[in-house]
């Protein structure tokens, strides 16, 4: 069965996204956000870069936003973090993350993969950027669905 944008429209719950994303964010004043894409052809890091930058990731204060990046007709995915979180991380915890998302997505579950995925990405932002008392919300909590 092919997996189209807008049967994971359906099946995905945006409000749980938007909570996770919400208390993800409550406690760091890094940023995270989901951007579901259509079908394309192409390399999908090159396309998760394009959204990044799209999507104002790169204009955080701290450079220390992440991109849950998911193109369902491709059964693919890329969770993309700015350079401020990536050279505090390093490769070793994406690929954790990746895995996390990876195993709830072979299972059907699109929505639980990716509040999995936001809340271990929130463990380590709360962790290298704690939430701030001047903290303002930079990024929409919406969940992207491309152009």
């Amino acid at each position: 069965m092919v997996m189209t944008r807008g049967k994971l429209l359906r099946i995905i719950d945006q409000d749980r996204l938007k909570e996770a994303i919400r208390k993800a964010e409550y406690r760091t004043s890094g940023e995270v956000c989901v951007s579901v894409a259509r079908l394309f052809w192409g390399s999908i890091e090159k396309a998760a870069d394009k959204a990044f930058m799209r999507m104002g990731m790169t204009l955080t204060k701290e450079r220390n936003g992440v991109l849950f990046f998911v193109v369902p007709a491709r059964r693919k995915f890329v969770v993309l973090g700015d350079r401020g979180i990536h050279e505090k991380v390093g490769q070793e915890f994406w690929d954790r993350v990746a895995a996390v998302v990876s195993e709830k997505f072979k299972d059907g579950d699109f929505t639980g993969g990716l509040v999995h995925g936001i809340e271990e990405v929130g463990e380590q932002l709360a962790t290298h950027f704690p939430h701030q008392a001047d903290d303002k919300n930079e990024l929409s909590d919406d969940v992207d669905f491309g152009r």
